[in-house]
């Protein structure tokens, strides 16, 4: 089988708000040279970023707000949300570039030419069809899970999220869809933005039983998640996905300075290597990883190396 793809090019550094910014200019390096270090070049398939037209937007999101973001993003002024997510001029046209690629990664792994792929700067699970939140412009997940659908007649996906934040703008977008599985480890959102992501949360209508909150309390670590893998596991494998989605926000681990969690980046390899061996497992190998979240550039340079290597082990 084909070795993974990495998505590596500057155009997806561009992705950021500044260097004031819990979401800074420097978080693509981090990981980049972590990468280089490693040596992991030699054991994948180095891809390039590309951009998204307005139509593969329209996949989630609507025109009226894929404008205004094109327009905020000309002048510079002003937020895209409540005051999260500034309206950095150049913004759109880098968002532009992180749902480009990730629909460039899942093309990819459908036609064969790589097993699985990791986007590091991605993963923007909080933005909702007309609007962004939590630093998230273009919700490239949804998008992926849409052009999944559409284009390719996938009709059994699932979601992964080990992020520290719940990844609200995915999982209320299919709360009613029964064909999108969703597991979402995170700190409990009663103690961190977005506030939800409750263990009750279980889907709704035909899609009740379809999606599995595992919120944690602050200071969990490494031993208490880990319990939780097991049935996670076992969660998504009774759904048979056709693709899987891990969105790997290193938020999650220990140091971060916006969340409680006390992760480490063996948690992050061990998912990514389990979920690697299930999609295998499940007859089609198809993992696509997202960088997410993280606000620590040691801890994302390690997390989403191990995230890679986790990968590699097949």
């Amino acid at each position: 089988m084909e070795k993974p793809c990495v998505y590596l090019g500057d155009e997806l550094s561009e992705y950021h708000f500044g260097s004031k910014h819990p979401f800074g200019p420097h978080r693509y390096a981090a990981f980049y040279l972590e990468f280089k270090n490693r040596r992991l070049e030699q054991q994948v398939n180095i891809a390039t970023p590309t951009q998204a037209s307005i139509e593969q937007l329209t996949l989630f999101h609507s025109k009226e707000y894929i404008g205004q973001v094109a327009k905020q993003s000309a002048t510079g002024i002003g937020f895209l949300d409540l005051g999260d997510t500034p309206a950095r001029k150049g913004i759109y046209q880098a968002a532009l570039t992180v749902v480009g690629t990730v629909l460039k990664a899942v093309d990819g792994i459908m036609s064969g030419s790589c097993s699985s792929a990791f986007v590091p700067i991605a993963g923007l699970h909080h933005a909702r069809r007309d609007s962004a939140a939590g630093f998230c412009v273009f919700n490239d997940c949804a998008i992926a899970i849409q052009a999944l659908k559409k284009n390719y007649g996938l009709t059994r996906i699932a979601y992964v999220d080990i992020d520290a934040h719940h990844g609200d703008g995915v999982f209320y977008a299919y709360e009613e869809d029964e064909t999108i599985c969703i597991v979402d480890l995170h700190e409990d959102g009663h103690f961190l933005y977005p506030g939800m992501g409750g263990k009750d949360e279980t889907g709704k209508a035909k899609a009740i039983g379809s999606k599995l909150n595992i919120p944690l309390p602050p200071g969990a670590d490494d031993r208490i998640a880990l319990a939780m893998c097991e049935p996670a596991e076992k969660f998504i494998r009774l759904a048979e996905p056709e693709f899987i989605i891990l969105q790997s926000g290193t938020d999650s681990l220990e140091g971060d300075p916006i969340t409680d969690l006390k992760l480490s980046v063996s948690f992050h390899r061990y998912v990514a290597h389990r979920l690697t061996l299930l999609a295998v497992e499940l007859g089609h190998g198809r993992l696509l990883a997202l960088g997410g979240g993280g606000y620590e550039l040691a801890n994302i340079a390690g997390g989403w190396n191990a995230v890679v290597e986790g990968m590699l082990d097949r």
